[in-house]
C-alpha cells in the first residue's frame, strides 16, 4: 500500500482535574551512642500542621471568588472525585488564606492608592450577626486604578474593602492618603474629600459620572417616554461615542477630541436642560434628574480638560458585578470572606 494522503480531524475533549495525595516521608533515627533524634524537617505548608496543599487551596478560592462556586457546590462536585470535603473545613481554609495573602492585599493597596486618578464605589452586602440567626447589611467599598484608556502602561488594580456601613468616615479612612482625582456616583460621604480644610485646599478632586446622570433620564424614559428625557439620552449618547474614538489614545490627544468634540455638545446639553427644567414641573422626577445633573456639572466636564479622566465610574461598577455573583457573606467581627 501506498500513501495518498490524510484526514485530520481534530475533536475537543476534556480530562476532567484530579487530586493528588503527596506523602511526605521522614524516617526518624536514632544514636545508639548518645540517644540523640535527628529527623528531615517537614516542608513549609500554607496551613501549619494543614493537610491542604497550596494548589488546593489556590483552587478553591479561584472557584470561590472568580467562578463564583459556593463552598457547598465545590464539596458535592469533590465528592464526585471521592473527595470528602467539608465546606465547614474549607471556609476555615479560607479564612487562613486570607491572613496569609493579607500582606500582598496590602501591597496591591498601595499601588492603587498611589495612582493620580481612581474609582470607587460601593455596595450592599449581607452580614451575619452572630446569635441572632439573621443577617443585616454591611458595605463592600470598591477602589481602582486602571491608567489603560489612555494607553499608560501601569498594571490596573483594585482593593476591596469591607465596613459595617455606609457612614462616611469610611471612605475617608480608606482614602486617608489618597492625593488625586476621584471619580465616583454623588455619595455625600465623599464630600469631605472635597472640601478644603484649615486654609488648605482639597487634596482630592471630584470627577463626577455621565453614567448615572444617563441612568436617570433612562428610567424615566422607560416609565414615561418623555420627549425630554429622550432627547437627553441621545445628547448624553453622543458624548459617549467621542469617548470610543478616544479609547487608548494618549492624554493630550483625548483632552483635543474631547475639546473639539464633546465641549460644544456639553454646552449645547447644558442650555437644553436649563430651558426645559423652566418648563416642567419642579416636583417631578424629570426636574429632579435635571437637577441632578446641572448641580454636578463642574465636577460632570472637569473630564473635558483632562486626557487621563473618563466620562464615567463605569470601571468602578464593573469591578463590583462580580461580588454580586458570588454567594457569600461576611461575619460581623470578621472582614474574612465566609460562606
Amino acid at each position: 500500500m501506498r500513501k495518498v494522503g490524510e484526514d485530520v480531524t481534530d475533536i475537543l475533549d476534556y480530562v476532567p482535574g484530579h487530586f493528588e495525595v503527596i506523602q511526605h516521608i521522614r524516617p526518624a533515627f536514632s544514636c545508639r551512642r548518645c540517644e540523640s533524634m535527628v529527623q528531615t524537617p517537614m516542608p513549609s505548608l500554607p496551613i501549619e500542621r494543614g493537610q491542604a496543599g497550596a494548589g488546593l487551596l489556590a483552587h478553591i478560592l479561584v472557584s470561590k471568588y472568580c467562578d463564583h462556586l459556593p463552598l457547598y457546590r465545590q464539596s458535592g462536585i469533590y465528592a464526585r472525585e471521592a473527595v470528602d470535603l467539608d465546606r465547614a473545613t474549607m471556609a476555615a481554609w479560607v479564612g487562613k488564606v486570607t491572613a496569609l495573602t493579607a500582606p500582598l492585599v496590602e501591597r496591591i493597596a498601595d499601588h492603587v492608592m498611589a495612582a493620580e486618578k481612581l474609582h470607587a464605589d460601593d455596595t450592599p452586602v449581607p452580614v451575619l450577626a452572630p446569635g441572632t440567626g439573621k443577617t443585616k447589611t454591611g458595605r463592600l467599598w470598591v477602589y481602582l486604578r486602571d491608567e489603560r484608556p489612555f494607553g499608560a502602561a501601569t498594571p490596573p488594580a483594585v482593593v476591596y474593602r469591607y465596613s459595617p456601613d455606609r457612614r462616611g468616615e469610611h471612605p475617608r479612612a480608606h482614602l486617608a492618603a489618597f492625593r488625586g482625582f476621584l471619580q465616583a456616583d454623588g455619595y455625600s460621604g465623599f464630600g469631605a474629600l472635597y472640601a478644603s480644610a484649615n486654609g488648605q485646599p482639597a487634596m482630592v478632586t471630584e470627577v463626577a459620572c455621565w453614567a448615572h446622570v444617563r441612568r436617570q433620564f433612562y428610567d424615566i424614559h422607560v416609565a414615561s417616554n418623555a420627549p425630554i428625557a429622550g432627547e437627553a439620552l441621545q445628547r448624553i449618547g453622543k458624548l459617549f461615542d467621542i469617548e470610543r474614538v478616544a479609547m487608548g489614545q494618549p492624554p493630550e490627544q483625548r483632552r483635543l477630541m474631547r475639546q473639539d468634540a464633546a465641549r460644544p455638545r456639553i454646552d449645547d446639553l447644558a442650555a437644553f436642560l436649563d430651558a426645559s427644567l423652566a418648563t416642567i414641573s419642579g416636583r417631578g422626577e424629570l426636574a429632579k434628574a435635571i437637577r441632578y445633573a446641572r448641580s454636578r456639572w463642574t465636577a460632570l466636564t472637569r473630564y473635558l480638560d483632562d486626557g487621563t479622566l473618563e466620562i464615567s465610574n463605569n470601571a468602578a461598577e464593573r469591578a463590583i458585578r462580580p461580588l454580586a455573583m458570588t454567594e457569600s457573606f461576611y461575619t460581623s467581627s470578621s472582614s474574612t470572606w465566609k460562606h
